[in-house]
């Protein structure tokens, strides 16, 4: 619906008054905050609106074109016509394509509440314009100076009647007729461009070096007499002794009426840097999700019996992150973005123990016996709703303090929706095609100019103005330059989803795969929708998501994207193998992944030599003992290497079975402190004889038992240093099987991720928040009859106070003539709100009555009743 449609609004709350429900819907989507808690009516919404921190973050919301719509209304009349806005915008040659996209930028900035008015008195928000007005302290990015009625606000009478000569106008008899008549003459082409013509070329030159700002510059005591020429008329106005300042009109007098030295009305394109066939971009990312899955159950199995202990502070020491990196043959940003990701989905967590460490999580064993691809898209999933930034890792806090792996202080909203950008526009590009990053973090920068960006003009961060332009032979105004970090949060945060998207799969070759575009599903789609043309037009709803957002899923849709994700790279991950190649020299080789049983089997009778593309597995006596400690027979190892080995059990490997499990279990070892027995006597007192076993502190109870002071744990660990196997057993006298899945933590509920703001409103909160204000703006602006001779008429927005009496007798009044009445209501809780009640009958203390702002009939105490009125009629 048109602005022309309504009568001209006098506030912002009237013009949310004449929206739609379709219009306010857009605004509460695209400006959560404005609904967390609900508004009460449509003025305290736009009361909300207007608020600092909110339209703060309206501006960063906005895409680079819009934020100069923005701007340039800031720098405009108050109120500005479209007109002037558009030749702020486009410039006096009205570019094209600036004009083209305009109306686009205007209405969302309307649909946004930042804006309101008709085209011929648009009215940006107060707090959107001080934050974007120029000002000394905070220059805008446009930079342009303050007008002449600002820049001439503290200057004497009769120097301004000596410029207004100067510049050959008529003297008139007050100031402010003076500066109006300075003003006009400034922003009439014609004569602006006579007045320049005779300008001497030195000072031409230094007009031109403050034209597209900073501004300001300082001048001597005695100015050169090129600067002289532009002082005496009024071209270069003193702001503070030694400072001088280039008014806005005549700034943009020299910029042809342009605002912005380069308007940005498109995004930046996003091409093609590269193509490769679509089967090696789903070939390459599977190989890559295939070795994530692999990673992750290489870091899990490694910290099975409790991994690194958990610092004070929280987290990883930077110690145990190397020796995790080197472990899994890993950079160490790499293995931090593991072990991150693993945390987050709920597969590690701490102990909970007095010696708190990390551990697998029950979940990791549910996630264990899940189907590869399924295991696969529970990954994805995690990493892109995710809020922990791995990136971070090693830096530095605000206090600086070191920030760790698993420790506090990685969270940033920002990510998952950087996350989900990122990957849209990967979408968007043909398939098995592949961005130039420096062209989606362009892209991104245009999205949100404002978005990570520091020392910005009152606040919302941004670019400023160029430094190093002044006065000639003068030095630049201090501040008067905004400077920009290195590269901000969200370009960082895209150069590492590009780089982790390509760890976990979700990308071969740079370009999005199959299923990780089935992943994205919803998330990558598009409405369609006309663009606006005149500069009344407006967008439909679907437009005014902000740049990047992307549709929210319930959990059904998400469950559907990661079965379809799962489904499509089912077929392209390798089929799992159930034997292995023995050899001579004690090894094994999987000449691809092992099916499940298999290699957890084989994990714990032999140890990891080499991975790749085939992995070799190495057995020792400590990994035969090891699988002797978990309950095998040497029947049972001989067994399973014959069903699963494609080549002959090798002799030595037989021979090194044999000979372990010979000698395992001969020694007992229990608790006395501890105690060590033995069926063999020489065997017990060939360890007495033994130097090395002096710390065990033995000592010769029976001729089959020795005691020793030291607990079990390391009498087994003593002896197995002096090569001997000994079994740990029971109370009971049996033997204890030790598992490699034995220490898990408690049940663990993965981290939350941070919300970036409050959430979008789904369709159900929405509808109610926009009845529930459209009702209370009913109560609150319903018309009352004034009240009789002598009683107090309640201000507007404040509840009536009527007695008791004079309350019940309002009411039997209304049943009797079914008026509406106007009412003050005090809630169980103290809440007070007003509403608009048509009452059906009263009896006992209760007020049965239609009340307009539930839209439902409802009973009321009449002891909570603070007042009544009658509305006035029709």
């Amino acid at each position: 619906m048109s602005t022309e449609d309504h009568p001209a609004p006098r506030s912002l709350a009237e013009a949310l008054r004449g929206r739609d429900d379709t219009a306010l819907g857009a605004l509460l989507r695209s400006r959560p905050d404005l609904i967390t808690p609900v508004p009460t009516d449509l003025t305290q919404l736009a009361t909300r609106a207007g608020t600092r921190a909110s339209v703060v973050r309206a501006l960063e919301r906005l895409d680079r074109f819009a934020l100069q719509t923005a701007e340039a209304l800031a720098v405009a009349g108050d109120p500005a016509s479209y007109d002037e806005l558009l030749g702020l915008t486009a410039g006096d040659d009205r570019d094209p394509e600036v004009a083209a996209a305009l109306p686009a930028a205007l209405a969302a900035l309307r649909e946004q509440a930042l804006v309101w008015g008709a085209d011929d008195r648009l009215r940006l928000v107060r707090t959107a314009r001080e934050l974007l007005a120029p000002s000394p302290q905070h220059p805008s990015p446009t930079g342009l100076g303050p007008s002449v009625r600002e820049a001439t606000a503290g200057m004497s009478p009769g120097r301004i009647q000596e410029i207004v000569a100067a510049v050959g106008l008529p003297s008139t008899h007050d100031s402010v007729s003076a500066v109006q008549a300075l003003a006009a003459l400034f922003t009439h082409r014609g004569k602006m461009a006579r007045l320049l013509a005779a300008a001497p070329a030195e000072s031409r030159e230094v007009l031109e070096r403050l034209m597209w700002g900073p501004p300001y510059g300082q001048v001597t005591h005695d100015p050169a007499a090129r600067l002289r020429w532009l002082l005496d008329r009024g071209l270069l106005l003193p702001t503070a002794p030694g400072t001088v300042v280039l008014p806005r009109e005549v700034a943009l007098h020299l910029r042809a009426g342009r605002a912005h030295r380069t308007p940005e009305p498109v995004p930046p394109a996003v091409p093609a840097a590269s193509a490769h066939r679509p089967q090696v971009v789903d070939a390459t990312a599977a190989g890559q999700a295939y070795t994530a899955l692999a990673t992750v159950e290489e870091l899990l199995t490694d910290w099975n019996e409790g991994g690194p202990p958990v610092l004070r502070a929280g987290g990883l020491s930077v110690r145990d992150l190397k020796r995790t990196a080197v472990a899994l043959d890993l950079p160490e940003p790499v293995a931090a973005f593991w072990v991150e990701l693993a945390y987050a989905a709920g597969l590690l967590a701490s102990d909970g123990e007095a010696d708190e460490r990390y551990a697998a999580t029950p979940a990791y064993d549910e996630w264990l016996e899940r189907p590869a691809p399924e295991r696969w898209a529970l990954l994805a999933q995690t990493w892109l709703a995710a809020t922990r930034t791995s990136g971070l890792v090693g830096g530095r806090d605000a206090k600086e303090r070191a920030l760790s792996a698993l420790g506090p202080g990685l969270d940033r909203s920002a990510a998952p929706e950087v996350r989900h950008r990122v990957l849209a526009l990967l979408a968007a590009l043909p398939e098995g095609a592949a961005p130039d990053p420096e062209a989606v973090l362009a892209r991104l920068r245009w999205e949100r100019p404002l978005r990570g960006a520091q020392n910005v003009p009152g606040g919302p961060g941004g670019p400023g103005p160029q430094a190093g332009q002044g006065v000639p032979g003068a030095s630049g105004v201090p501040g008067a330059s905004v400077s920009r970090p290195e590269e901000d949060l969200r370009a960082r945060l895209a150069r590492w989803t590009l780089a982790e998207a390509e760890l976990l799969g979700m990308t071969g070759r740079g370009a999005l795969s199959a299923h990780g575009r089935a992943l994205l599903g919803a998330h990558t789609e598009r409405t369609p929708r006309a663009e606006p043309r005149g500069p009344g037009d407006k967008l439909p709803f679907h437009h005014h998501r902000a740049p990047g957002a992307l549709e929210h899923l319930s959990p059904a849709e998400q469950a559907a994207a990661a079965a379809a994700a799962a489904r499509l790279l089912a077929p392209l991950l390798p089929e799992p193998l159930d034997h292995v190649l023995l050899q001579a020299d004690l090894t094994a080789v999987a000449p691809g992944p092992l099916q499940r049983p298999l290699a957890a089997a084989l994990g714990v009778l032999a140890d990891v030599e080499s991975k790749g593309g085939a992995t070799v597995y190495r057995f020792t006596p400590a990994s035969v003992r090891r699988a002797l400690d978990a309950g095998r027979t040497a029947a049972d190892l001989h067994a399973f290497l014959a069903a699963h080995a494609r080549t002959p059990v090798p002799q030595p490997l037989a021979y090194l079975i044999d000979d372990v499990a010979r000698r395992h279990g001969r020694l007992r070892v229990g608790a006395a402190s501890a105690y060590l027995r033995c069926d063999d006597d020489t065997v017990l007192n060939e360890i007495l004889a033994d130097k090395r076993a002096a710390p065990l502190r033995l000592r010769l109870l029976a001729p089959t038992v020795l005691a020793s002071q030291a607990d079990p744990a390391a009498l087994l660990d003593g002896l197995r240093a002096m090569g001997y196997a000994p079994a740990a057993e029971s109370a009971d006298g049996d033997v204890l099987i030790t598992r490699a899945d034995a220490h898990r933590t408690p049940p663990r509920t993965p981290p939350e991720p941070v919300p970036d703001g409050p959430p979008v409103p789904d369709a159900t909160l929405l509808s109610a928040a926009i009845r529930a204000i459209r009702a209370g703006d009913l109560a609150s602006t319903a018309p009352r009859r004034p009240a009789g001779p002598g009683a107090p008429q309640p201000a507007p927005g404040e509840l009536p106070r009527t007695s008791s009496a004079e309350t019940l007798a309002t009411m039997q009044a209304a049943v009797l003539t079914g008026e509406a009445l106007w009412i003050g209501y005090v809630n169980a809780e103290g809440a007070a709100s007003q509403r608009v009640i048509a009452p059906v009958r009263v009896e006992g203390g209760f007020v049965t009555a239609y009340d307009h702002t539930a839209d439902e009939v409802r009973t009321y105490p009449l002891h909570r009743i603070t007042g009544v009125a009658e509305l006035a009629g029709d």
